[in-house]
């Protein structure tokens, strides 16, 4: 047998590897755990409980994202029901972390919804504009294969669907930590939860914001997809259309400063005003940009046709001198070194909803 104490510490590892991402399931995280601890071996009767795991995840949590983490929960629980009210007819229920209150950095909100008829489902989510991936999975449980059917949502917070037949929305589902029924709510259940959980919430003035609020991440999307329309003089732009230029400089960025967020989207957006008003691109695109970006992002965005008069020495001396007075200004200038290597014919680029997921995940995860 192990002592406690190295089950402890098996325990606390595994969770370090499920809270960092390098493992998605316990058994795995634990097994690897072990293999790193303890050199002869760990018979799988002496690993620690999923739930002695968990536990050590949510004390990662803490420590790691403090009071962060109590204000994201009660966001993610208002977004939680706010999908639930898109779904109503299909009675979901909100199930995982955002229930329980386990989450973590990464975390998404799981729902079951229940229909025969996923197109019945997808027609909801399209009706109100909610963008969605259908995926199937493959599982192995208790020796029988079984198909799952998942919806993916990227919003704000990610969302995991999980469809079940419309005859299971009284089936009791068994938790694979605790092997008990999971916490789980309905839109009633889940309204005076939050009602008793948060007293000095008023529910449904919270819930009009969260309505209201737009995806800034849809609006950045919505920008750049015309800039595939825009072809530009091959003499200063040989790679073809504006938007695959965006890309390249995009990609040219990541390299340079991957978590910077506001340098980023400067890179990616620096051009979406050449779909809107090609006369002077630079303004129409801060006015479409207006509200959702950051004042720095748009000043990268505002002087980075200056960057390329630094660079080829035709600005003048005092403008370049007020330029660099801002703290800025070394990003300025790497800003359009980006913007001049991504003129490249035939190279590789990331796609578009590649680079707004990067950048939606870069900005959950870094606030």
């Amino acid at each position: 047998m192990v002592n406690d104490k190295l089950r402890r510490h098996i325990a606390w590892e595994a969770a370090r590897l499920m809270y960092e991402r390098e493992e998605s399931e316990y058994y795995r995280a634990k097994l690897k755990a072990a293999q790193r601890l303890q050199r002869g071996g760990v018979k799988p009767a002496d690993l620690p409980s999923n739930a002695e795991v968990r536990e050590q995840i949510d004390a990662f949590a803490r420590l790691m994202e403090g009071e962060q983490r109590i204000a994201k929960l009660q966001e993610m629980r208002l977004e939680a029901l706010r999908l639930m009210r898109i779904l109503r007819r299909f009675r979901p229920r909100l199930i995982g972390s955002v229930m329980t209150g386990h989450v973590r950095a990464g975390s998404d909100i799981d729902l079951h919804v229940f229909s025969d008829s996923l197109e019945a489902v997808c027609a909801a989510l399209e009706a109100e504009g909610v963008l969605y991936d259908v995926q199937r999975k493959r599982v192995q449980k208790q020796g029988e294969e079984r198909v799952y059917t998942h919806i993916q949502i990227e919003e704000r917070f990610p969302f995991e669907l999980t469809i079940y037949a419309a005859d299971q929305a009284h089936y009791v589902f068994k938790s694979s930590i605790t092997g008990k029924a999971i916490e789980r709510a309905s839109i009633a259940e889940l309204e005076q939860f939050l009602t008793r959980e948060y007293p000095d919430l008023n529910l449904e003035q919270e819930m009009a914001a969260v309505e209201n609020r737009v995806d800034r991440f849809q609006v950045y999307e919505a920008l750049l997809l015309p800039l595939e329309n825009v072809k530009q003089n091959p003499k200063y732009h040989p790679e073809g259309d504006a938007l695959y230029h965006s890309l390249q400089v995009f990609d040219q960025a990541r390299d340079e400063l991957a978590y910077d967020e506001e340098f980023l989207l400067a890179a990616l957006l620096h051009d979406v005003g050449k779909a809107i008003d090609p006369r002077d691109h630079v303004l129409a695109g801060l006015e479409a940009l207006t509200g959702f970006i950051t004042e720095r992002t748009a000043w990268l965005i505002r002087f980075h046709m200056q960057a390329h008069q630094i660079h080829d020495g035709t600005l003048g001396a005092r403008a370049r001198r007020r330029l660099q007075q801002s703290p800025d200004y070394e990003e300025l200038l790497l800003l359009g070194e980006c913007d001049r290597a991504g003129r490249q014919q035939g190279v590789e680029a990331p796609e578009l909803d590649e680079a707004i997921e990067y950048l939606r995940n870069l900005a959950r995860e870094c606030g």
